[in-house]
C-alpha cells in the first residue's frame, strides 16, 4: 500500500486498540454497533460502505472517509462508481464539502495504484 494508507491503517489500529484497552461497556457496544451495522444484510456491503462514504463525506469527517474509501476499494467499487459516489456527496453536502472530496480523490487515487 502507499504511504498515506499505510499511516491511516497504522494509526487507526493502534488507536482503536488504545480506546478498546480503556472502554467501558458502552463504547464497546457503539463499536459492536458500527461493526454489525455495515454487515451483509438487506443491502449489500458494498452499497453500505458507498452510503457510508457519502455520509462521511456530507459530515466533513477524514478520518470516516478514508476509512470508507478503504472498504469501497475492498468492495470492487469502480472509478466511475466512485465518481457518482463524489457527485452526489458534493450535491447534498454543498461547496464545503470540495475539500474533503480533493483529500478523498487523493486518497482513492493511492488506492488504485497499489
Amino acid at each position: 500500500m502507499g504511504k498515506m494508507i499505510d499511516e491511516f491503517n497504522s494509526y487507526r489500529t493502534r488507536m482503536n486498540e488504545r480506546i478498546m484497552d480503556t472502554a467501558d461497556t458502552n463504547i464497546k457496544r457503539f463499536m459492536a454497533l458500527d461493526t454489525t451495522t455495515y454487515a451483509e444484510g438487506a443491502l449489500n456491503v458494498k452499497t453500505k460502505e458507498m452510503l457510508g462514504l457519502v455520509a462521511s463525506m456530507v459530515l466533513r469527517c477524514d478520518d470516516c472517509i478514508k476509512y470508507h474509501l478503504g472498504k469501497c476499494y475492498d468492495e470492487g467499487v469502480s472509478n466511475t462508481e466512485m465518481n457518482e459516489i463524489f457527485m452526489i456527496a458534493n450535491l447534498v453536502g454543498g461547496s464545503i464539502v470540495i475539500p474533503h472530496y480533493r483529500r478523498a480523490l487523493e486518497y482513492w487515487e493511492e488506492l488504485n495504484n497499489n
